[in-house]
């Protein structure tokens, strides 16, 4: 039996939290799958998990064994990128994940000069609209946009972004310059679709800090932030997006940011990875030699519409 192997299916068994899913993932058949599992517990003595139709559940031996696993794994892990010279030169593949948008606009730049610098480094870059999950899917960096909720990361700030609501010159001159959020209850809006939609925009008050719902009417929901600002653009309604994905067409006075005054606090923007002791120094310089240009981006944004 391959110990390690056995271990790295326990792990994504748990992480998944199915053998269906973990076998799907890992590509292996579901019976090789569980055979391996059942040979783990064998070779131990004890049972892991407690396997029913609808769950599988860690028993007590199998949560001490899990998280010991984690540990062991990792330790291989960074021995194994120590021995290849990770540590001692930068080079090897380097995982980059970011939103589609800003990896497209401001990630791929940057990256492009990065590779010019560094011939003995190559990048994955992920462009999705999600987090993505740094240790499960194996990468070394992400661009996350927002407070983070998981203090396991380490984070490495490089801007704020705003959130704007903005509109087409021509919708705007037919329908009025809203001057306050309750304004836009008479006013067409462009929403995009999310996993979890609201009914409602957020606004702060500029006097007591209060937060501000407002109720608008959707004419019409896209699936991509990129649609709805070609959508507000053409005039079919009102938008509210990050200050990054229509900054280009409100320099250009295709859309005009309104309702500033309203504005939530701008969103920290940070470069994160995980805290797994010594940094490949691939990554060292990649954070080195992005987070720097990121500010400069960002604070080209900020400040080509000040409020």
């Amino acid at each position: 039996m391959d110990r390690f192997q056995a271990m790295s299916m326990l792990l994504r068994v748990t992480d998944k939290g199915s053998l269906s899913a973990a076998g799907r993932e890992l590509q292996v058949p579901l019976a090789t799958l569980s055979r391996r599992i059942s040979d783990l517990e064998r070779h131990l003595g004890t049972r892991l998990l407690i396997r029913t139709t609808r769950k599988l559940t860690l028993t007590d031996a199998g949560i001490a064994y899990v998280s010991a696993a984690r540990r062991i794994l990792e330790q291989v892990e960074e021995a194994e990128r120590e021995a290849a010279g990770e540590f001692t030169a930068p080079k090897g593949e380097l995982v980059v994940t970011a939103p589609i948008m800003f990896g497209r606009l401001h990630v791929l730049p940057v990256v492009a000069d990065f590779l010019a610098t560094f011939p003995e480094i190559n990048i994955r870059l992920i462009l999705v609209d999600r987090n993505v999950d740094l240790v499960d899917d194996h990468v070394d960096m992400a661009v996350r946009i927002g407070k983070l909720p998981d203090s396991s990361m380490v984070a490495t700030q490089i801007g704020v972004m705003r959130t704007v609501t903005c509109a087409s010159p021509a919708l705007l001159a037919g329908h009025g310059v809203p001057l306050k959020p309750d304004d836009l209850t008479r006013f067409p809006c462009v929403v995009v679709d999310t996993p979890m939609p609201s009914s409602g925009w957020r606004f702060q008050s500029p006097r007591s800090d209060a937060t501000l719902e407002i109720s608008i009417s959707s004419r019409l929901a896209v699936t991509t932030t990129e649609a709805a600002a070609q959508a507000a653009i053409l005039g079919v309604g009102v938008t509210r997006l990050l200050h990054y994905q229509v900054a280009e067409p409100a320099k250009r006075g295709e859309l005009k940011i309104i309702l500033e005054r309203y504005e939530p606090v701008p969103a920290p923007v940070q470069l994160v990875h995980t805290s797994r002791g010594q940094m490949p120094l691939k990554m060292r310089r990649f954070l080195d030699f992005a987070a720097p240009r990121f500010r400069q981006a960002l604070n080209a944004i900020t400040s080509s519409a000040p409020r």
